[in-house]
């Protein structure tokens, strides 16, 4: 009755594998509301309470970085939050996929690699897709919305996405050995990102003091350089998007080694003894 046809042949494989990656993504964006309509809806919601709140603190702050960029201050909030967000859900999702002992590992087509692409593909997804509806609502109720370069703006989302999902994988291969630390390191890596993500200023306004204590944050780099792209004013002089694309490829192949090792060893009886 349960049957699986194995392929003798790599590209069989290889469309079978993408045909799990496929229907997993579904699951895991339909995981969070049983409609996907309304699954979008709330990352919409989560998005505008985000953009909402930042807007309000930075007008009641003055505005801090804005006058060295000429444009929508709302886009300029928005260029911070966008990223912020899909590097922070990133890290959520790949940090909480089960561990190479999950019952649904059991499953001959299913495997960890699965799970993590499905897991990363799901959050990029929903992601996009509300950002994209965010700014057309306000392309067409509001104002145009003018973007220098939406190419280079793009691919530092899917930068801020790559980091996020490289970062995550670290702590879901820490996960099994060290699952308190772990619960504890996430949270506080989130927290410090409300903060050295750059998401209220610019790099450019920044002295060499405080610019050291946000230059260790590949986030802060991406956000910075998707303003270069937005703005046709700015100049970021201070960042590197190179910076963040290298840390993010270290990250993510500490984290599959952390993986690869982790599953060679991990056990079902680690959970019973906590």
């Amino acid at each position: 009755m349960f049957y699986f046809k194995r392929n003798q042949t790599l590209l069989g494989g290889a469309f079978t594998t993408a045909e799990l990656v496929f229907h997993a993504t579904v699951r895991k964006v339909r995981s969070q509301h049983p409609n996907a309509i309304v699954a979008i809806l709330i990352n919409v919601l989560q998005l505008v309470v985000m953009g909402t709140t930042f807007y309000l603190l930075m007008s009641l702050m003055g505005r801090g970085g804005i006058p060295k960029i000429r444009g929508e201050f709302l886009l300029y909030v928005l260029s911070g939050v966008f990223p912020f967000m899909l590097h922070i859900q990133s890290i959520g999702a790949i940090s909480g996929v089960g561990s190479a002992n999950n019952p649904m590992m059991l499953h001959s087509p299913m495997n960890v690699m699965v799970t993590i692409l499905s897991a990363a593909l799901g959050i990029l997804y929903k992601q996009l897709l509300a950002m994209f509806v965010i700014l057309f609502i306000y392309s067409v109720a509001v104002a145009p919305i003018e973007v220098q370069d939406p190419g280079g703006a793009f691919a530092m989302l899917i930068l801020a996405w790559f980091t996020g999902c490289a970062v995550g994988l670290v702590f879901m291969a820490m996960k099994p050995w060290f699952p308190t630390t772990v619960g504890m390191l996430t949270n506080i890596y989130r927290r410090l990102n409300m903060v050295f993500s750059g998401k209220m200023f610019v790099a450019n306004t920044l002295g060499g003091g405080l610019l050291m204590m946000f230059a260790w944050n590949p986030l802060f780099h991406i956000i910075d350089q998707c303003r270069g792209f937005i703005f046709r004013n700015y100049f970021p002089r201070n960042t590197s998007w190179d910076y963040a694309l290298w840390v993010g490829i270290a990250l993510l192949m500490i984290g599959l080694m952390g993986e690869f090792f982790t599953r060679q060893h991990v056990s079902q009886s680690w959970n019973a003894r906590r």
